[in-house]
């Protein structure tokens, strides 16, 4: 089995070349274990003054000037066109946790397709941070703190079950699918949040403000979905 580009027990920061939020990105740099570049996003970060430890992609979106910025060995050419570079990037990457930036906003389509992602490694446990939302794939059973009417979004990509605790209005019973019965809008009723689902196949989506809180409850979250 080939072995992944970046491999660590600490958290990667991975920078796509969308919408960052500059405070968020800057604030992640310091606690990363590895800085990981998707394609364009190396610009980004070489424009922070940052050099990342590795760059994955089919390098379509990153200037050459900009390659022949980066140091010896980082660059990461993978040119199949079957995937996106953000699939490429989360599918070489072996972390407990990913902070990828750069992946919402901007265009819906590069949207959808990085949420699609999120499903088909649902091994790589990965937060996706924009400018207003940030968003993750619900784990098994995922506890969460959250000031009560937070805004709450539970969306399925596919057929999934689950319960709740602690929402405005629960999913307990509820068979959910993306052209049936949706989550969105929902809202904290208390402080103390619960959701558990029985497939890897539910999104969740916060206020960009909760990312620190939706962080403690991945970490307390006792287990993650099985590799495939």
């Amino acid at each position: 089995m080939k072995s992944e580009i970046v491999r660590t027990s600490g958290v990667v920061l991975l920078v796509g070349g969308g919408e960052c939020n500059p405070e968020l990105l800057s604030a992640s740099l310091p606690d990363a274990s590895a800085i990981v570049a998707a394609d364009g996003g190396a610009s980004v970060l070489l424009d922070l003054g940052v050099m990342p430890d590795a760059v994955i992609g089919d390098m379509d979106s990153l200037p050459e000037a900009d390659q022949r910025r980066l140091a010896p060995g980082v660059l990461h050419r993978i040119s199949e066109q079957d995937s996106t570079d953000f699939d490429k990037c989360l599918r070489n990457i072996s972390a407990p946790l990913v902070l990828a930036h750069g992946f919402l906003g901007a265009r819906l389509d590069h949207q959808l397709a990085a949420l699609t992602v999120l499903c088909r490694h649902a091994d790589r446990r990965c937060v996706l941070v924009g400018q207003e939302d940030v968003a993750v794939l619900v784990p098994p059973d995922l506890p969460l703190m959250l000031a009560p009417g937070c805004r709450v979004s539970l969306f399925p990509m596919g057929a999934v079950q689950g319960r709740s605790e602690g929402l405005r209005w629960p999913i307990d019973g509820l068979k959910m699918t993306p052209d049936g019965r949706v989550g969105t809008s929902n809202e904290a009723s208390e402080s103390a949040v619960r959701v558990t689902v029985d497939a890897p196949k539910m999104l969740l989506i916060l206020p960009v403000a909760c990312l620190d809180a939706l962080l403690d409850g991945l970490r307390a979250a006792p287990k993650g979905w099985p590799a495939p």
